[in-house]
């Protein structure tokens, strides 16, 4: 079988292929395309990918190619984990927001919307040649944000395009380990958006455990959203949010905790790849050691000002270790590839699962893969506040893919004035002003 990654020049491209090199499986990946517009940054993700497979002789083949349609053909499953406009748009997306006193997450807020609008028409563009070039091949999207990418390629592609995330399957399995349960016999009863979802029950044994672990202390301690959450907060929402929600519930703290550091994540993450690059160019020999010390460094300073604003420390070493989007992704395309059934929490369309939402509104739920595809289960419905956050955060995602498919500056605007964590749509004006400005992407919604 044939797995084309779009993006494959991207840091992060050796984990999926780590986790194939792990599948031994039959009938398993035996090919692998690497695409990509930059070519130096393809070569160098190439170098440590061939150096990860010295140990397994049989490993999947890697290529690469700057040809998209050339990448495409004869694929069975295409990964899409691009960035448009690289790490440099990432920095203007985040400090444009700081600079007018707005949160400048890289998905969620002000920098969501503005990634959004110059990554959509892209996303498109690329839905559009998979159903010409390879219609039969499934789309695993993993570009941010993934839920509004994917509801942006789903017109085109149908259910073959499937949205995927780490975040609820890690919280998941955080939760079960805090409650001495084998994370993969659990049912997680976790709904919502993709970065804005709430685990509401934890099934084991036919029991929900959930409200055992929201009594015990000493448990939500144990792992990173009790400890960014609060076990008052947890007890509180009667559920465990996503790692994301820590950006809605503790806005202004986190606001301030960015505005206090020297650079943004994404000024971080800039600095950083950049160097790895630069060096694995030098010395192509050590890419693979390159690559591991970065990524050390990289994972232990995921989210950390949230983690400051908590006190919640430093990361746990088995999230770090357990594998992520990968170990969805590679579980995903075996479930369709050999009618493995699995369950996986996805980004799919809504199909009357929550009835707040309308059939066609793509949404993060537990579903369970065959090779049909994904089909959503039955989960319990949204609170009233879970409902009023995801309706207003859909509202704001529906405006940007308007907006992006269109040119509509209306409709961008009334994206960035919807959002939960804008909040005026005078600072809705002055944020959509800078980023055309700033962004070359952007600049068709200048005033």
């Amino acid at each position: 079988m044939r797995l084309t990654i779009l993006g494959g020049g991207g840091f992060r491209v050796p984990l999926v292929y780590q986790a194939l090199l792990g599948d031994r499986g039959s009938g398993r990946i035996t090919s692998v395309v690497l695409f990509d517009t930059d070519s130096s940054r393809l070569a160098s993700i190439g170098a440590v990918l061939r150096q990860q497979a010295v140990s397994v002789p049989d490993g999947p083949v890697v290529t690469e190619t700057t040809d998209l349609d050339e990448a495409l053909r004869g694929a069975d499953f295409v990964f899409s984990a691009i960035r448009v406009g690289g790490l440099e748009g990432r920095t203007v997306d985040e400090r444009v927001a700081l600079d007018l006193g707005v949160l400048g997450q890289e998905t969620v807020g002000a920098g969501g919307i503005a990634y959004g609008l110059r990554t959509l028409p892209v996303a498109v563009a690329i839905a559009q040649r998979v159903a010409a070039v390879a219609p039969e091949a499934w789309v695993i999207n993993f570009t941010n944000p993934a839920g509004m990418v994917t509801e942006a390629m789903i017109p085109y592609l149908g259910d073959r395009v499937i949205g995927i995330c780490d975040s609820p399957s890690g919280l998941g399995r955080r939760a079960a380990l805090a409650l001495g349960v084998d994370p993969s016999t659990a049912f997680y009863d976790y709904a919502g958006l993709n970065h804005l979802g709430w685990l509401r029950g934890l099934q084991s044994g036919g029991v929900d455990r959930l409200p055992s672990l929201l009594e015990s202390g000493d448990a939500l301690a144990s792992f990173e959203e009790g400890r960014l959450f609060g076990a008052d907060w947890l007890r509180s929402l009667g559920s465990i949010p996503n790692e994301y929600l820590h950006y809605y519930y503790f806005a202004r703290e986190t606001l301030a905790a960015v505005q206090a550091v020297r650079q943004t994540r994404g000024t971080f993450l800039l600095e950083q790849q950049s160097a790895f690059y630069a060096e694995t160019a030098r010395h192509p020999e050590q890419a693979l050691e390159l690559w591991q010390k970065t990524r050390a460094e990289r994972e232990s300073t995921y989210m950390v000002e949230s983690r400051e604003v908590a006190d919640a420390g430093e990361r746990d070493e088995r999230d770090m270790a357990a594998g992520g989007y990968e170990q969805v992704a590679l579980s995903l395309m075996r479930a369709i590839a050999h009618n493995e059934r699995a369950s996986l929490i996805l980004n799919v369309r809504n199909r009357g699962v929550l009835r707040h939402l309308d059939d066609d509104a793509v949404v993060e739920i537990p579903c369970t893969v065959d090779a049909n595809g994904p089909l959503p289960v039955t989960v319990s419905q949204l609170t009233d506040h879970q409902a009023g956050l995801v309706c207003a955060v859909k509202a704001v995602e529906r405006s940007t893919i308007e907006a992006a498919a269109g040119g509509s500056r209306a409709a961008a605007l009334r994206a960035f004035a919807w959002h939960p964590l804008i909040d005026s749509v005078t600072a809705a004006g002055k944020l959509l002003d800078a980023y055309a400005d700033q962004l070359p992407d952007l600049a068709p919604f200048r005033r």
